[in-house]
């Protein structure tokens, strides 16, 4: 994404595993470094493909050297962590954007136009794949917590920018099976949720609906990959000039975890 983008430079990359970092940076025509700290002496900015937890403890030291941050999702995979996490870049005062896929794409983004120009009754979502079952997606971080941590945070963010802040979020069903939730927003409006990771739908299925007196408004969200990555590096680079953080920021984030926290109580 960094590599190919005419907005910025892969300035280079590390890993805990130095053969890792070397493929990358031979495959990418850029340098690997050593340890974090030389890399932090080399670049404008932070992108994470690490298991959240490893992430909340690098964002940590990249803020404090007053690197900019673009944060995965959940941004850690305790609510400790994420809360820590925010603290320190509101000191440092560091720009962030979240990597939240859907919302960089022209569909979402008209999607929602349309919503908020209705009077919406309620909304569903859902994200159904099998990528639990095996391959790329199968990471041991996202096996143990399941699909809510994983694909949930999509799906949350989506049904909250088209009806409004969540106050109450309830789960029920299987963590590494199905899970269904039931999201109350702030204007009393409900919407429902669907997620898994475990069934071998080819291909899957994603996105989100909601409904109003005269009809619904829906989008189909899969497929979005190549169009997000363009637009996710354009406007990070643009917050990283500006030093403004994204509207997407790890404020978001750190809202979006906090739901996820009380959904997974309700699941074992």
């Amino acid at each position: 994404m960094f590599a190919s983008s005419p907005a910025t430079t892969l300035a280079g990359v590390w890993s805990r595993r130095p053969i890792a970092s070397e493929e990358l940076a031979v495959a990418h025509q850029t340098t690997s470094f050593r340890s974090i700290e030389e890399m932090l002496d080399h670049v404008d900015a932070l992108s994470f493909a690490v298991p959240p937890n490893v992430q909340a403890e690098v964002a940590i030291v990249g803020a404090l050297a007053g690197k900019a941050l673009l944060l995965e999702k959940p941004i850690a995979l305790d609510l400790g962590h994420a809360t820590e996490l925010t603290r320190v870049i509101d000191e440092t005062g560091v720009p962030t954007q979240m990597v939240l896929t859907w919302r960089y794409t022209h569909r979402v983004r008209s999607f929602l136009d349309a919503v908020h120009r209705c009077e919406p009754l309620g909304g569903r979502g859902h994200f159904l794949t099998g990528g639990l079952l095996g391959g790329v997606f199968a990471t041991p971080w996202r096996i143990e917590r399941g699909p809510l941590w994983d694909l949930g945070p999509h799906v949350i963010d989506l049904l909250d920018a088209a009806l409004g802040p969540i106050d109450e979020i309830t789960a029920h069903g299987d963590l590494h099976r199905w899970v269904a939730l039931n999201l109350t927003h702030a204007s009393g409006i409900v919407s429902e949720a669907s997620i898994t990771a475990y069934s071998q739908l080819d291909p899957a299925r994603a996105g989100a609906a909601v409904y109003h007196p005269d009809g619904v408004h829906e989008v189909d969200t899969t497929g979005v990959s190549s169009e997000a990555a363009t637009n996710i590096a354009s406007e990070f680079a643009d917050a990283v000039w500006n030093h403004q953080s994204h509207v997407l920021d790890a404020h978001r984030g750190l809202y979006i975890q906090e739901l996820l926290t009380s959904a997974a109580l309700n699941l074992d």
